[in-house]
């Protein structure tokens, strides 16, 4: 087992990001201080060799410039807001409107567009990265100072470990997850990867994909994925008969099976696997809910290596809170300080 750490550019203030690469079982794992972002993760296979299954940038000025948010660690809030608002506290909160009428991933410089401070380490029989960063009362229109952490790592056991962790003096909504892309050929569509999600109900979404508040049954609908199916299987129904449309395809919260309030271990929640490869991922969660996104709003975006990513390049598996729960009863509270912490974990076991 190993990790390096060496420059990976230079913020227009001066400021240097570093990249960590971890080495453990058979695996190559890089994370940029820059958003915390992951940048590569490479995957052996007995029957193509190995590949990056990552979508991402060669540079570090992609990720600058990272408009469909490769790899990065999201937060303060994940996922959407309806109406760039809130209320707490008898208080109403006005976010910034980065996505219509709506906030998305944190606001116009949310978590993923800040310098975090990372620091390696060994324990435990793996190796890890810890990122830490201070976001200030008020930043995006957030109350509360909020201190986050996002620790990931590699096991020997192949597997990508992720844990979040925050800590703010005044109640907030907090919900923080990876946006990795994958793609487990490391080209191409993944529409043939074979997914199931151990989910019996779906987040219906409204306009602008803020839920309705309602929880759907999965059963008999383009959204059931409890038994393997391919994602191009149903894509058709799933994007109202017009599949070849920017934006349309899957990208759905499930309500995961396992989750229960209090047990904070580790449930699994979904599996990926490509059949031409013969790479598969297993993800498991203590979080509530899985973005389950295919790629749809991908049009000609240069990537690695000369690759230019198309619609249904590369697919998300997004562990977070529910979009908009800060204005839904119903859903799971995402709301967490001064006495209530927020952690949550995911891990990615990969095989091939």
């Amino acid at each position: 087992m190993n990790i390096s750490r060496k420059q990976f550019g230079t913020l227009s203030d001066g400021s240097d990001v570093f990249l960590f690469t971890l080495d453990a079982g058979d695996l190559r794992f890089s994370v940029s201080e820059f958003g915390a972002a992951w940048t590569s993760l490479v995957v052996p296979s007995r029957k193509t060799g190995s590949a990056d299954i990552l979508l991402g940038f060669s540079t570090f000025e992609g990720y600058i410039h990272n408009g469909p948010s490769f790899g990065v660690t999201v937060g303060r809030f994940a996922n959407r807001i309806g109406g760039a608002a809130f209320s707490l506290g008898g208080k109403t909160r006005n976010l910034y409107k980065n996505d219509g009428n709506n906030t998305l991933h944190g606001g116009r410089v949310g978590f993923s567009k800040k310098l975090w401070k990372g620091e390696g380490y060994t324990d435990r029989g793996g190796v890890f990265v810890r990122f830490e960063l201070f976001s200030p009362d008020g930043d995006e229109g957030y109350p509360g100072n909020l201190r986050a952490a996002a620790t990931y790592g590699l096991t020997g056991s192949n597997e990508v470990t992720a844990l979040y962790e925050a800590w703010v003096d005044e109640a907030c909504p907090v919900n923080m997850t990876n946006h990795a892309y994958y793609n487990l050929a490391g080209e191409g569509t993944v529409l043939s990867h074979e997914v199931t999600l151990f989910a019996s109900r779906y987040v219906e979404p409204g306009a602008d994909l803020i839920p309705t508040g309602r929880l759907l049954p999965v059963e008999k609908s383009p959204f059931d994925f409890r038994t393997p199916k391919t994602i191009g299987a149903d894509f058709e129904a799933a994007c109202g008969g017009n599949p070849g449309a920017v934006g349309t395809g899957y990208d759905h919260c499930f309500v995961l099976d396992a989750y229960a309030e209090n047990d904070k271990k580790p449930a699994p929640c979904a599996e990926v696997r490509d059949s031409g490869s013969g790479r598969s991922l297993k993800v498991s969660t203590t979080q509530p809910g899985l973005q389950f996104y295919s790629g749809n709003f991908l049009t000609g975006v240069p990537g690695k290596a000369g690759s230019i990513y198309g619609k249904n390049a590369g697919f998300c598996l997004e562990t977070q809170h529910f979009p908009d729960s800060p204005n839904k009863d119903g859903f799971p509270s995402a709301v967490f300080g001064p006495d209530r912490d927020y952690r949550e974990e995911s891990v990615f076991s990969l095989d091939f």
